[in-house]
């Protein structure tokens, strides 16, 4: 049995390699495309991570749609819009969450199910490892980020003495912007396997988030592997992350729209605790999401 899952290459995705993980065990194999690419795979399952698929399908495999996001501005509505009326119908879609699905607004009777991020505990302690950068920040630089905006605090008085470890890809332009600032270090991308040892190097990990839609309603992906590794986190205040923090705990400091608050001594002051992640495993939120089931009445010769 083959799973093939196909993505564009523009967006972090720790989920492929936990999905291939966990099907490898259960009697699958794998492999990973871009939507360009012809391959010689003949699979059983196609997994798609969209996006678009307004042709193309492949009527001897069951296909999976999957949409980690609804689209993002501009024009998200249009384009959400489109994915609707033009993608070409899969067996099954998986969504983050149910405000993900609202906002994509399918009602064709497709089988569906809601598939959270997860994460990997580490195995090692990294809170107690020794610290190279005072912050570090995981994920996405793209212009919907407004990165910028955090960047230049590492520019001003307080915090231009303070280093940051920048962690993600296409951050090119920035670090030629910023190139002046020796405090402001750029890396990547790594493999998902060596994120927590680069957020081990930090004192503080950032979870920087524009509080605008889709984003604000998006699980933090970032945030649960800086929990994992035990680090103290800052956070921007956005409505996903108070509704974790309600049901999962954890204290985090938050900054002000502005990042006025954003100084050194306030984030030393601050109480720090860590949120209960033992439901958070890649393989609980699989199990959880109804695609399981979905393949099994598939293909009844494998157990799940």
């Amino acid at each position: 049995m083959l799973i093939r899952f196909v993505h564009t290459g523009r967006a972090f995705l720790p989920e492929i390699d936990a999905y291939r993980h966990f099907f490898e065990q259960h009697a699958f194999n794998t492999v990973v495309d871009r939507p360009t690419q012809n391959s010689s795979a003949k699979p059983d399952v196609e997994w798609r991570f969209m996006g678009k698929q307004f042709s193309g399908k492949n009527n001897s495999a069951v296909l999976i749609h999957e949409y980690a996001s609804s689209s993002l501005p501009p024009f998200r509505k249009c384009k959400d819009l489109m994915k609707r009326t033009l993608n070409v119908k899969p067996d099954f879609r998986l969504f983050l969450n149910e405000y993900t699905q609202s906002q994509l607004g399918f009602h064709d009777g497709i089988p569906h199910g809601f598939r959270d991020m997860g994460i990997n505990i580490p195995e090692i302690d990294h809170s107690k490892r020794d610290k190279k950068y005072d912050f570090i920040y995981c994920g996405s630089v793209g212009k919907d980020m407004h990165f910028e905006k955090l960047l230049e605090c590492f520019t001003k008085e307080g915090l231009n003495e303070k280093t940051l470890l920048v962690l993600s890809n296409g951050y090119q332009e920035y670090q030629q912007r910023y190139l002046p600032y020796r405090n402001i270090f750029f890396e990547g991308p790594v493999p998902q396997e060596q994120v927590a040892g680069h957020i081990g190097t930090a004192r503080f990990a950032i979870n920087y988030k524009p509080d605008i839609e889709p984003h604000n309603h998006q699980t933090s992906t970032k945030l649960l592997e800086y929990a994992s590794c035990g680090i103290p986190i800052i956070s921007t205040d956005f409505f996903w992350m108070r509704q974790f923090q309600e049901k999962w705990g954890g204290k985090y400091f938050y900054l002000k729209p502005d990042l006025s608050n954003f100084g050194w001594e306030a984030i030393n002051q601050f109480n720090y605790a860590n949120p209960d992640l033992s439901q958070w495993s890649w393989a609980n939120q699989i199990r959880r999401s109804g695609v399981l089931s979905f393949l099994s009445s598939r293909f009844p010769e494998i157990s799940f």
